[in-house]
């Protein structure tokens, strides 16, 4: 994680009493070990984001053993049609690739391995043949192609009761909508599917042979009845697929083994050990940055952003605006995804050509919170949470000669920052009164300035995760709870660091800034 530079919030300790939530001290100062310390058993994990794959290992502790991990990085392609795609063979080869490079290092460390565990970015979907074989690009959930479908969807089904069951809204990014856009505007590809995979099912189908598909994964999808754990026979019905074209249904602790003859031979340690099914890597995030009780909000912007809280029992009222995934069998996970996030941040640096600008952190720190005269609309991936708008495209309004590209940057972050806390607002009405927010993300995390602003417009503590892979560890440590190496999550460490303090007087200018973008919002998004 990037060093704190001084900024005008301040940052205490955890456990301070300045912090109204009590916040665990961690058992160790490091969320890292070296493999002579390594407890066993350890976890192999296999983390497939949207913009790299990252292979490693973790101790019993959910510590990331030093010098274990690969990382590669990948493309999804975007065109202004609005597809988001990449090649699922390429990217398997990536994380082929990756396995490689971490097996080379671990020498007898192998030995020590008793599992493989697998998280992947989710709302993804390609079509394979009767013989395994992809037949259609990957999709990501940035696909915005299918936004004129929602409307036929509206049409045929009640909203309402379709989101309480399945937990999502009717959206472009989720699969009732692709797979109409699909079979409309794409015919002869369609018919050519003979099952529909996620690409953490893909992964297991060429492995193994065989795949299935966990409840996590699956309640992404928006076709998972999210109380009965089975697929959604009312949605299907109107669908142009039939449910066998959809991977059986499983929990993330039912691991399969024994690797095919090619792969046994390539990665000989690992062929008989238990490869747990993919994961959603916003519930390993929840889990791996110590966010596993209501009490807890996870705040992670990497490429996109999230706030999530894992529940114990499904939720019986679901706000409008949020949605209700899985992390298992037995645990939900309430909250909301924004398209806006680190992409906005890279994508912003890039096009304003401050990507090399000196001491960016500080210049942005030097500018005073809402004072550029700008209001933003981050939209450049349509919007998720909290309005579902697919349609929404970016917009900012306010330039003037005085605007220069630090302004512009300074107020995007600021306007995600906005779009987040409309998100917590509806959250924390399904939460204690004071939850302890709790922030991962490489895009977050590694700028100070962006942390501060989202602890003042969220006007609450915001601390700081110091684990550097947190869907990796995660994904690790429900993998030890299924070998039963971790019989209770409050046992382990969490890794909690710095905690940014929000300022009463930036918070209200920041309220004023974000009724001016609700404003924006309500003539440019609700009105098209």
């Amino acid at each position: 994680m990037a060093k704190n530079l001084q900024t005008s919030s301040r940052r205490v300790k955890p456990g301070s009493r300045n912090l109204k939530t009590k916040i665990r001290q961690p058992e160790s100062v490091e969320s890292f070990v070296f493999p002579a310390q390594a407890e066993e058993p350890l976890i192999l994990t296999i983390d497939i984001g949207t913009s790299s794959v990252r292979v490693g290992l973790f101790d019993r502790l959910g510590r990331a053993v030093e010098g274990m991990e690969t990382r590669r990085g990948h493309e999804i392609r975007a065109t202004a049609e609005g597809a988001a795609e990449a090649d699922p063979d390429q990217l398997l080869e990536v994380v082929f690739n990756c396995l490689d490079g971490v097996m080379a290092k671990t020498g007898r460390l192998a030995s020590k391995i008793a599992g493989v565990a697998a998280c992947t970015f989710v709302n993804n979907i390609l079509g394979v043949d009767k013989k395994n074989r992809a037949v259609t690009p990957l999709t990501t959930y940035a696909d915005t192609r299918a936004e004129a479908e929602v409307a036929g969807l509206k049409a045929d089904f009640d909203e309402e009761p379709a989101h309480d069951r399945t937990g999502c809204h009717f959206h472009s990014s989720y699969l009732p909508a692709r797979f109409r856009w699909l079979s409309n505007h794409q015919p002869d590809l369609f018919r050519r599917v003979a099952r529909w995979v996620s690409i953490g099912e893909y992964l297991e189908m060429k492995l193994f042979g065989k795949t299935a598909v966990s409840y996590s994964v699956a309640s992404w999808t928006g076709l998972l009845n999210r109380r009965k754990l089975v697929w959604d026979v009312i949605l299907l019905s109107k669908l142009p697929i039939e449910v066998e074209q959809l991977s059986p249904l499983t929990d993330v602790n039912i691991p399969r083994r024994g690797l095919r003859p090619q792969f046994a031979a390539r990665w000989p340690a690992l062929q008989h050990l238990p490869w747990f099914p993919a994961v959603g890597d916003g519930a390993t995030a929840n889990i791996g940055s110590g966010c596993l009780y209501p009490a807890r909000v996870a705040l992670t912007v990497g490429t996109t952003s999230a706030l999530r809280v894992v529940l114990n029992s499904p939720p019986k009222h679901l706000p409008h605006g949020l949605w209700c995934y899985r992390v298992d069998g037995r645990r939900s996970l309430l909250g909301g995804a924004l398209s806006e996030g680190g992409s906005v941040f890279a994508w912003m640096k890039a096009a304003l050509r401050l990507k090399n600008y000196p001491r960016l952190e500080k210049a942005l720190a030097a500018l005073e919170p809402d004072a550029h005269g700008l209001t933003v609309l981050p939209f450049l991936a349509g919007e998720r949470s909290p309005g579902w708008a697919g349609h929404a495209r970016g917009t900012i309004n306010g330039l003037s000669l005085a605007t220069t590209p630090l302004h512009i940057l300074r107020a995007s972050l600021e306007a995600v920052a906005y779009r987040v806390a409309l998100v917590f607002g509806l959250l924390r009405q399904e939460l204690p009164s004071e939850p302890q927010i709790v922030a991962s993300g490489g895009a977050l995390l590694s700028s100070p300035v962006w942390l501060t602003i989202m602890a003042d417009v969220l006007e609450r503590p915001v601390a700081v995760s110091t684990v550097q892979e947190a869907s990796s560890r995660g994904a690790a440590l429900l993998a030890l709870e299924a070998l039963g190496a971790i019989p209770d999550f409050a046992k382990i460490p969490d890794f909690i660091g710095n905690v940014y303090q929000p300022d009463a007087n930036r918070y209200l200018r920041y309220r004023q800034a974000r009724e001016r973008q609700q404003a924006l919002y309500d003539k440019v998004v609700k009105r098209s």
